[in-house]
């Protein structure tokens, strides 16, 4: 069972934080993977209340945005977590949650498993792919003032963790180091079938870009 009261909190309190944050990690981002692991839990076996706090939290503070320091996301859910009285068990649930959702690169073992997590982890995936997500990788690509495309610069698959992190590549390049990886990385029945139409529309896109690119089309 979900409490209204706290998950009002909870969305009032995201907001403020994410009030200024770059268009792919702000609070619609939040929304989106909020409805959408809503709609992947009703066949799974989880706790709700997990699952609707560990979205609504789970980019609280993206480590990409903090020099990757990847341990401000779970300080700032913790300390939130507390100051609304919600019970240890549940709060060390979320942290393990937001410490092990992310897509990290470099072939990273991930440390923990739920239930809830795979249905986090399923959508918050599915945001990076399909129109959204090809959206939001141009729209970080020009935050960090990259370039779209480069013949000359081959896309790497074997980048360490660190690597992964740092990586000024162009955005094209992110679709073969992560974004065309994600359909084979869900969890869910669910996550599965949706990722697969937003795969296609993504290898359609591809197509598309470089026979512009060349000329052709």
């Amino acid at each position: 069972m979900t409490n209204p009261h706290l998950i009002k909190n909870t969305i009032a309190f995201v907001k403020q934080e994410l009030a200024n944050a770059e268009g792919g990690h702000d609070w619609f981002h939040i929304e989106r993977v909020y409805k959408s692991s809503l709609l992947i839990s009703k066949t799974e076996e989880v706790n709700s209340m997990v699952v609707a706090l560990g979205a609504l939290l789970h980019d609280i503070a993206d480590s990409k945005f903090y020099k990757g320091d990847e341990t401000v996301g779970p300080k700032k859910a913790r300390d939130f977590l507390e100051s609304q009285n919600v019970k240890e068990d549940v709060i060390s649930h979320i942290i393990k949650i937001i410490e092990n959702i992310s897509f990290k690169g470099g072939n990273k073992k991930q440390g923990f498993f739920s239930n809830e997590l795979a249905v986090l982890q399923d959508a918050d995936r599915l945001d990076a792919i399909g129109a959204i997500g090809i959206a939001r990788a141009f729209n970080y690509g020009g935050f960090k003032n990259r370039k779209l495309y480069d013949p000359e610069i081959a896309p790497n698959l074997n980048m360490t963790p660190a690597k992964y992190k740092s990586s000024t590549a162009p955005t094209i390049n992110h679709f073969y180091e992560k974004l065309l990886l994600l359909k084979n990385k869900m969890n869910t029945k669910t996550g599965k079938q949706i990722a697969q139409k937003r795969h296609e529309y993504m290898e359609f896109f591809l197509e598309q870009f470089y026979g512009e690119w060349e000329g052709n089309i």
